[in-house]
């Protein structure tokens, strides 16, 4: 993709700064993208109450009023239907462990309506990351498809290494940047994020696309600063990932916790980020940040191209401070708001009949914290 030429945004392109008003504010210190990628939040606010007339006995009218659902065709396909629908719940209900409301004594299809609103309601309240039921009639059965996705907040998770390089250099938090590399190891090596100085990820070329903008712009007195930054931000990175590269990191992972002492709110907090690695990378040592990614909502073949891949918005990059970190971010939320869809980590789950995944999206939780525990730690270096 010639980004380049996708993302020009004038003659003097790298002046244009991004402003507190014009990128998203940060979240624990990772950025956010701008709001046309961020999911709609449902309101908090209550709808007005209908009450039945001051003279009524009762005082409420509780009521539901059900949809009107299209009947089948013919008694049997009917009988099918309710039949495949109670035999799907069923299993349904059984792998998230709740238990249905008894709707079968209302008249078809009323208590098919019932049971979705009540099974809605209890998976909401009970299944972490559950996003959805659907039920999908083919031309065999009827069944339940079932969506779990973690919502990751059109957030940037972009981990600085910068910092990491500072760390290394200073004699009295030696300690901390070994702590740390080893959590960069693990993040690197077996969580699978991508590295900006490889050239195949996408931050690589967003760099890339700066450093064309600078050099092919006229000269100015910012010229040199501007260049200067562009090859910090190679040579460190180049430098931290010939470090974290080496998995030996990881050999002396459990070493480097049991020997680290705390003596202040900093090293707890690189203790306690190193900890929460070490734990995940025993429990999921194969595990990758992209194993359940999935665009929300349907997607064909040709909308593959508008959609945001977790790549483009889960990466080490240079710094979090500085002219290149600024043109880097306002760059990529203008290319992120080109696409239509996104992709999260989602799990579907269909109740036909066959064998139901007992994948969940506890690693995707646990290693998000992490990354924004990670990326909080380093902003302060």
């Amino acid at each position: 993709m010639n980004y380049a030429t996708q993302h020009h945004i004038g003659n003097n392109p790298y002046t244009r700064t991004a402003k507190a008003t014009e990128v998203a504010p940060t979240v624990g210190r990772v950025r956010t993208m701008d709001a046309k990628t961020k999911r709609r939040r449902p309101s908090t606010e209550r709808q007005t109450e209908i009450r039945t007339d001051s003279n009524a006995t009762n005082g409420f009218l509780k009521c539901m009023f059900l949809p009107k659902l299209k009947k089948a065709q013919s008694v049997q396909a009917c009988q099918k239907t309710e039949r495949d629908f109670y035999q799907s719940l069923s299993k349904l209900a059984k792998h998230y462990n709740i238990e249905p409301a008894q709707t079968k004594q209302f008249a078809y299809p009323y208590n098919m309506a019932l049971a979705m609103a009540d099974v809605e309601e209890k998976l909401k309240n009970t299944v972490l990351d559950w996003e959805e039921i659907r039920l999908v009639q083919d031309s065999q059965k009827t069944y339940f498809v079932s969506e779990e996705r973690y919502n990751t907040g059109a957030t940037l998770f972009y981990i600085p290494v910068s910092p990491l390089y500072r760390l290394l250099q200073s004699k009295e938090r030696k300690t901390n940047a070994h702590l740390l590399l080893s959590v960069c190891t693990y993040l690197y090596h077996i969580a699978d994020i991508p590295y900006y100085r490889q050239e195949a990820s996408y931050l690589y070329w967003m760099y890339e696309m700066m450093n064309d903008w600078v050099e092919q712009d006229d000269y100015t007195e910012e010229t040199e600063v501007y260049l200067s930054e562009i090859k910090e931000a190679e040579f460190i990175g180049d430098y931290i990932e010939q470090r974290i590269y080496n998995r030996i990191n990881l050999t002396v992972f459990e070493q480097r916790i049991e020997r680290f002492k705390v003596r202040n709110d900093f090293d707890r907090e690189c203790l306690t980020v190193a900890k929460e690695a070490f734990a995940l990378y025993q429990t999921y040592p194969n595990e990758n940040v992209f194993r359940n990614a999935k665009p929300k909502g349907e997607a064909s073949e040709e909308d593959m191209d508008n959609i945001i891949g977790m790549q483009k918005y889960i990466s080490f990059y240079a710094d979090h401070k500085g002219w290149l970190n600024e043109t880097l971010i306002e760059s990529v939320n203008t290319d992120i708001q080109e696409y239509g869809q996104m992709e999260e980590p989602i799990i579907m789950k269909q109740f036909d009949g066959r064998d139901i995944t007992t994948n969940n999206l506890c690693f995707e939780n646990r290693l998000f914290q992490l990354l924004y525990n990670l990326s909080d730690i380093l902003h302060q270096c």
